[in-house]
């Protein structure tokens, strides 16, 4: 019974972290129609950034934002690529992952794994942690991460509220309807990739934090599990309508991290795990095809609402 209350809650808090990325991610390709490469290094980025800050003493919350504020900026680099130099969607986004490649050794003064072992993290330090009750001290990590995911999850909501959230949602599906309205989409886009980047960079800002590690490989695959939380979470509960899609690709990522850790604990070597992931990512995209079929017509914004 411990070995499974140990599993479910390091699936829990790894598929919440994940999950802050999935959000990111959700914006990007569900609703900008933009398929962001970039995501393998904005993940290792916040981590990066978030490693290096807390070595010299910063505060771990405000290092989460200053990881949020750096993948930020790498999206608003990949936003400009596409759109002012035109340069198309896949490749802005593995100029931008290759760059990140070089900033991350940057940060990390050129070393591939930067620990801060011993330092104060969110999970080790701060008013949150001392005002749990001792009982739930072994539980402060997903306490903490899914404090988090709600703060990230209900803020996005609001934004997409908005006015600029409706006309970044019109960007992505009827972007003349925005020109119509004397607005840009070029500059929604971008600000939909900062917004998505930002996410994942606090996401690996998180990961770090709780493996007291900043690792500069620890984007590989990032965005195969990303955009197969999106579409395992759309997909299967798309049609409740009470479910918010922020909160549908969280629980696509929970999901999608229980499939990995049921296929280790049955025996796969972890040589095999990347290939497990791309099977995982096949099958959510054979899946969405089977249940929901591709959209021939795209949804447009009402534009009462704008």
């Amino acid at each position: 019974m411990d070995v499974f209350f140990g599993l479910f809650f390091n699936v829990m808090e790894e598929g919440l972290i994940y999950g802050i990325m999935a959000m990111g991610v959700y914006i990007t390709y569900r609703i900008l129609g933009f398929p962001d490469l970039s995501v393998d290094g904005t993940f290792p980025l916040g981590a990066c950034v978030t490693g290096a800050l807390i070595a010299v003493g910063v505060n771990p919350w405000a290092a989460c934002l200053a990881a949020f504020l750096a993948g930020a900026a790498a999206g608003c680099v990949t936003g400009l690529l596409h759109v002012k130099l035109h340069i198309t969607d896949l490749l802005s986004g593995i100029l931008v992952m290759t760059g990140l490649w070089s900033v991350n050794l940057v940060v990390t003064r050129g070393s591939a794994v930067l620990p801060f072992y011993n330092k104060p993290t969110i999970f080790t330090s701060g008013p949150i942690v001392h005002l749990m009750p001792p009982g739930m001290q072994d539980y402060r990590v997903v306490l903490i991460v899914l404090l988090v995911v709600v703060i990230v999850k209900v803020l996005l909501d609001l934004y997409l509220k908005t006015k600029s959230g409706l006309l970044l949602r019109a960007s992505g599906n009827n972007p003349q309807y925005v020109i119509s309205l004397g607005k840009d989409p070029g500059r929604m886009k971008i600000a939909g990739l900062a917004i998505g980047n930002g996410c994942t960079a606090l996401a690996g800002s998180i990961l770090a934090q709780q493996t007291e590690t900043a690792n500069i490989y620890g984007g590989t695959g990032m965005v195969v599990m990303a955009l197969a939380s999106v579409i395992i979470g759309t997909s299967l509960f798309g049609k409740i309508k009470f479910i918010r899609p922020t909160a549908m690709v969280v629980i696509g990522a929970i999901l999608y991290k229980t499939c990995l850790v049921i296929a280790m604990q049955l025996g796969l070597p972890t040589n095999y795990l990347k290939l497990l992931m791309a099977l995982l990512f096949t099958l959510a995209l054979v899946g969405n095809q089977a249940f929901s079929g591709r959209r021939k017509h795209p949804h447009v914004v009402n534009p009462t609402q704008i």
